[in-house]
C-alpha cells in the first residue's frame, strides 16, 4: 500500500508453523490427526515507521497538541525531538490552534526568539498570539502603534479580553495625552466585550451607566449590570472551586461593610471585585498569560 507521499508500508513476512494436533474422540480413543497452521507476522528491515505516517494525519496530532497544551513546554518538547516534528509544528494550521497556555511565557524568558514564535502564531491567524503579543507590545516594549493594531485583530474576531483592553486604552488614553481618551469608543468597545461574556467589562459598563461615564446616566440599568457581573463571578468561583476541590466556606465570606471594586477610573481601591457592592469577598479569578506577563515584567 502506498501513501500521498509515495513510501510504501513495511511488508510483513509470514512465518508458518506446521502443528501436529491430536484428536480424541468422546470415548477417548485417538482420531486421526489434522495440521493446522499457525501465524506468526515477521517485520522485514529496520525502516521507521514514524517517516511512513501520512503528512496530514501528523499535522492533525500536533494540531490537537497545540490546543491543548497546559504550559509551552508540552510544545517545545516536540519541537527539538526531530526536524520532521519541529517542521510540521510550526505550520500556519497547527499555530493558528494554539492556545493561550501555551503563550504563557515568563517575563525573565522573554527573549528574541519568542517574540518570534509569538509572531509567527500571530501572523497564523492565532488571536491569542495577537492579543498577548499586541499586549506585550504596547505597553512593555513601548510599541504603541503595532501593539494597538494586534490587539484589534484579536477584537475583530471577537476576542473579549482584547475588546476590553482597547476600552481601557480609550478610557485612560493610553499611549497619547489626555485629550486622546474617547469615552465614548470605550463604553461601545466594553459593551461588545460584557456582551462576549466578559465579566470585568460587564461591571465597567454598570459603573458607566451608574456614574454616566462616556454614556447617558441610567442607575438601574448600571445597577442591574452589576448584579449580573457579580452574579456570574460568583457562578464562575463556585464551579473552579468545585473543579479544583476547595471549600467555598473559607473565601466566601460576608461583610458588614460593602468592599470597594477597584475600577479602571479608581485602580487603587482596595477589595477583591466579587459581589464587592454588597459586601463578599473571594480569591481573584486566574488571571490571562498577557496580564500575568505584565505583572512579571513591571514587578521585577
Amino acid at each position: 500500500m502506498r501513501t500521498r507521499r509515495g513510501l510504501c508500508y513495511p511488508r510483513a513476512d509470514v512465518c508458518v508453523d506446521k502443528i501436529v494436533v491430536k484428536r480424541r474422540d468422546f470415548a477417548g480413543y485417538n482420531m486421526a490427526c489434522r495440521k493446522r497452521q499457525r501465524f506468526s507476522p515477521v517485520i522485514a528491515g529496520n525502516s521507521d515507521l514514524f517517516d511512513a505516517l501520512p503528512d496530514d494525519l501528523v499535522i492533525s496530532i500536533l494540531s490537537k497538541l497545540s490546543s491543548s497544551a497546559s504550559c509551552p513546554s508540552d510544545f517545545i518538547n516536540v519541537l527539538i525531538t526531530c526536524k520532521r516534528l519541529n517542521s510540521f509544528a510550526l505550520q500556519p494550521l497547527v499555530l493558528s490552534k494554539a492556545s493561550s497556555k501555551l503563550f504563557a511565557i515568563k517575563a525573565e524568558n522573554w527573549s528574541e526568539s519568542a517574540h518570534r514564535f509569538l509572531k509567527c502564531c500571530a501572523d497564523a491567524g492565532n488571536v491569542e498570539a495577537c492579543y498577548t503579543l499586541g499586549m506585550i507590545r504596547f505597553y512593555c516594549l513601548q510599541n504603541r502603534g503595532s501593539g494597538a493594531s494586534l490587539m484589534a485583530k484579536a477584537a475583530i474576531s471577537s476576542h473579549a479580553p482584547a475588546l476590553y483592553s482597547l476600552a481601557v486604552i480609550q478610557f485612560n488614553g493610553s499611549g497619547g495625552s489626555k485629550n486622546d481618551k474617547d469615552l465614548r469608543a470605550g463604553v461601545a468597545l466594553c459593551a461588545r466585550a460584557a456582551f462576549l461574556g466578559h465579566i470585568d467589562a460587564l461591571r465597567e459598563l454598570g459603573h458607566c451607566l451608574q456614574d454616566g461615564y462616556g454614556v447617558r446616566q441610567n442607575i438601574t440599568e448600571g445597577r442591574r449590570f452589576l448584579v449580573q457581573a457579580n452574579a456570574r463571578e460568583l457562578a464562575a468561583g463556585l464551579s473552579s472551586a468545585s473543579v479544583s476541590n476547595i471549600a467555598t466556606c473559607s473565601w466566601l465570606t460576608w461583610s458588614p461593610h460593602p468592599i470597594p471594586h477597584p475600577t479602571n477610573r479608581h485602580p487603587n481601591l482596595p477589595g477583591c471585585p466579587l459581589l464587592s457592592d454588597f459586601g463578599c469577598n473571594v480569591p481573584a479569578p486566574e488571571a490571562h498569560p498577557a496580564n500575568k506577563f505584565l505583572t512579571d515584567w513591571f514587578g521585577s
